[in-house]
């Protein structure tokens, strides 16, 4: 396994691993009272009280923060350990690559379900989507050899990727934006 995936692995994995508990102790809170502001509700748009009390919030019937933490805490382990010298063996690469795919697949499924359904971003949430994006690209192109070519323009698939996401964003709450101007 490449060792920048490593490096990634260890500081994305480590930043949603930080998201989702911050995001959990939020909603640890706001289970304690359930008028808790939450801290990152900062408005009508950047809400994640608004996103906690959705139905999506509890996808598999749990707080979805939960899962994140379980997750990314594999990611930063895995990092770590090949950091230390662990050569993960096919099949190892092949289920982080899976376990990326549900990852991103998921996350692009809340993505627009804060956008269309709920009408609302939550910070941490889109600390997971940003770190997700890459984890799941760099993880794909490490496994899967038949990939090579696409390692000549690595960096242009997030960033279009990215950019697409920003664009939603932007349209989706455009109403908001321009009323700030």
């Amino acid at each position: 396994m490449n060792p920048r995936l490593a490096w990634l692995y260890v500081v994305g994995g480590g930043l949603g691993l930080g998201a989702a508990a911050a995001l959990a102790l939020e909603k640890i809170a706001k289970l304690r009272d359930p008028a808790y502001v939450p801290t990152c509700s900062l408005n009508p748009v950047v809400s994640c009280g608004s996103v906690m009390d959705s139905p999506q919030a509890e996808a598999f019937g749990f707080p979805n923060p939960l899962l994140g933490i379980a997750a990314f805490a594999v990611v930063v382990t895995t990092g770590v350990a090949v950091l230390a010298g662990f050569e993960p063996p096919r099949w190892f690469r092949v289920a982080m690559n899976v376990g990326t795919a549900f990852g991103v697949v998921f996350v692009h499924w809340l993505i627009f379900a804060s956008l269309y359904d709920i009408r609302a971003l939550c910070p941490y949430c889109m600390v997971v989507w940003v770190v997700m994006l890459p984890i799941f690209w760099y993880t794909t192109l490490d496994t899967w050899p038949a990939l090579a070519p696409l390692r000549r323009v690595h960096s242009a698939v997030p960033a279009l990727w990215y950019a697409v996401i920003v664009v939603l964003v932007l349209f989706a709450f455009w109403d908001y934006w321009s009323s700030l101007v």
